[in-house]
């Protein structure tokens, strides 16, 4: 049971501190709005980073069903656990984002733009191609997940969370810019339908269409990194 609840707690925390921080930039009212991107990038791996650091070792803190289940598909990960591990971070996830809302209300209500609104929660294209949209979720999770599988078993202790903070942060420097690099079904859906649930004053669409490029491009990628690394004669 705590590999699930490391999980469910892990990945609430990751969109807390993730979603906070975009809410915390771009809404209205906010005493940091208007940092910028920069902030955003840092602060997304950061927000890895600190749950990883608390959970790694209940759960492995994956907080990722992409890597989740790349990790069973390289028999890393035993796949009677890749169903329980995918509720709790989709959970997690949804908790999360309510949070958000919860403590940025009087922000949200100060917004009156519906896309600021929804970039607090979710993912989304800088020019909407489905097909590259996908293929650049893809490439950015398969770095990520080829990232982590080549960080030294003799890693000194703590340092491969540090690692994979650096590895969120590269992608989101150079990737960021296409799709907001969700790399994480979880992190991207998990929030996307508390968007659409919650009572937020003129939040307009969720843009359920744009979900196929959050969930099959980080699919795709984390399975084509495991493999590809399982095939290189280290």
């Amino acid at each position: 049971m705590l590999p699930y609840i490391a999980e469910f707690i892990g990945t609430m925390l990751l969109i807390l501190l993730g979603d906070g921080v975009v809410a915390n930039v771009t809404l209205n009212k906010s005493g940091m709005k208007g940092a910028g991107s920069i902030q955003i990038t840092f602060a997304w791996g950061l927000a890895v980073m600190v749950p990883a650091f608390i959970f790694g070792a209940a759960s492995g803190a994956h907080f990722n069903p992409a890597l989740t289940i790349a990790l069973a598909v390289d028999g890393s990960f035993a796949w009677s656990m890749v169903p329980g591990y995918i509720v709790a971070q989709f959970a997690g996830a949804f908790l999360g984002a309510c949070l958000v809302y919860i403590l940025f209300k009087d922000q949200f209500d100060a917004t009156d733009n519906p896309g600021t609104k929804l970039g607090v929660f979710s993912t989304g294209p800088s020019v909407a191609n489905m097909p590259l949209n996908i293929l650049s979720e893809a490439i950015g999770t398969f770095v990520l997940v080829f990232a982590i599988k080549g960080i030294p078993a003799t890693a000194a202790a703590g340092v491969e969370k540090f690692m994979v903070f650096g590895i969120i942060v590269s992608i989101g420097m150079s990737l960021g810019g296409l799709t907001g690099y969700a790399i994480n079904p979880a992190r991207d859906l998990g929030p996307r339908l508390a968007h659409a649930i919650l009572p937020i004053k003129g939040k307009g669409d969720s843009n359920w269409g744009y979900a196929p490029v959050v969930l099959v491009g980080p699919l795709l990628g984390a399975v084509a990194a495991v493999l590809l690394y399982g095939a290189i004669p280290w």
